[in-house]
């Protein structure tokens, strides 16, 4: 009897604890947000119609030195005097930096008396040998000899000229890599030279607009510096294959303002109108959901949300220039995209 009393107990207990379990089951899952799907969702959508599209293309470039070189000389030898400084105007021509040429000059001296005795030595062969006095043998080795030292003569006078270092066009100084007492030898930069008389203005470009370029064409660019100074340009060259980017680079030759007053480095741009008034379908850029590198907007069928791929041909400001996916007429999502999804119900707002 006691046995039976203990199972009741127990049956008892068990009946309770799930009880118990249910009932807190309940209160959680009344707690818990149940996401409805069938209950519209509130959005903004606009109406697709034809714009008028803003073709002007305006493009940032920088300028860059027509000509731009790093001087070293052609011999060694240790630098007795650096004739210019940063900053400083130079001509093509001028001597830029100044080697050391005593030891050389002192064996060109050595050379040009020993040319001097062999020209006399061959002047007394030549009237000996037609006396038959000496061999002809001896006057020809003497003239071989004066045509040597004349050979060594014209190598010591071309490796004293380059001593001293000239610039090899009209510019400006733009690196001092060295100083007086320094040791100069070739492929060592000494002295870095710049021209800014004219200008190479580069762009890059996505391969669409590709199409408003073609060599030797004029276009307008100005410096960011100098909007008022627009300047006339011709197309000096239309890359052929792409940057990492992905962009093209199209350079320009520019001739420099007056003062030379355009520096390299500094940024310009480029900018392309079209006098046509072209129509398209523009849309707010922020209506446009980009899935794995693809672009769509939900479109407004029938009370319900329904994902349209797109193809966007450019973006101008905070909108986007639809190529492909939509039609004229179309109503688009413009907002409200929280809980959104492809086959929702929807309310307008």
């Amino acid at each position: 009897m006691k046995k039976i009393s203990w199972i009741i107990v127990g049956i008892i207990l068990i009946g309770l604890v799930v009880f118990r379990l249910t009932s807190n089951k309940k209160t959680t899952e009344s707690k818990v947000y149940q996401f409805n799907k069938e209950k519209p969702i509130v959005v903004s959508v606009d109406s697709i119609r034809l714009r008028a599209i803003d073709t002007e293309n305006s493009y940032t470039g920088i300028f860059e030195p027509n000509k731009e070189s790093k001087i070293s000389s052609d011999i060694q030898g240790k630098i007795n005097a650096v004739l210019v400084d940063m900053g400083s105007q130079v001509r093509k021509g001028q001597t830029l930096v100044q080697l050391d040429n005593s030891l050389l000059k002192y064996q060109l001296q050595t050379i040009e008396v020993q040319i001097e005795g062999l020209e006399n030595d061959v002047k007394r062969y030549t009237i000996l040998a037609e006396a038959d006095a000496v061999q002809g043998i001896q006057l020809e080795k003497t003239k071989l000899n004066l045509k040597s030292a004349k050979i060594q003569q014209a190598s010591l006078v071309e490796q004293i000229r380059k001593t001293a270092i000239k610039a090899p066009f009209n510019g400006v100084i733009t690196a001092k890599l060295n100083e007086v007492g320094g040791f100069a030898a070739p492929a060592v930069p000494l002295l870095q030279i710049t021209d800014i008389s004219s200008l190479r203005f580069t762009i890059n470009i996505p391969e669409n607009d590709l199409i408003y370029f073609q060599t030797n064409q004029a276009y307008k660019i100005s410096a960011d510096l100098y909007p008022d100074f627009p300047l006339v340009v011709t197309t000096k060259m239309i890359g052929s294959k792409a940057n990492s980017g992905n962009s093209f680079p199209i350079q320009f030759h520019v001739n420099n303002i007056n003062n030379l007053s355009i520096k390299a480095g500094m940024f310009g741009k480029l900018s392309l109108s079209d006098s046509k008034q072209n129509q398209g379908i523009v849309i707010p850029s922020s209506a446009i959901i980009k899935e794995k590198d693809k672009l769509k907007v939900y479109l407004i069928k029938n009370g319900k949300a329904i994902i349209q791929p797109i193809t966007v041909g450019k973006n101008v400001g905070n909108s986007a220039v639809v190529s492909s996916g939509l039609n004229q007429g179309d109503v688009i999502v413009t907002n409200g995209f929280i809980n959104l999804f492809d086959g929702a119900n929807i309310t307008i707002k």
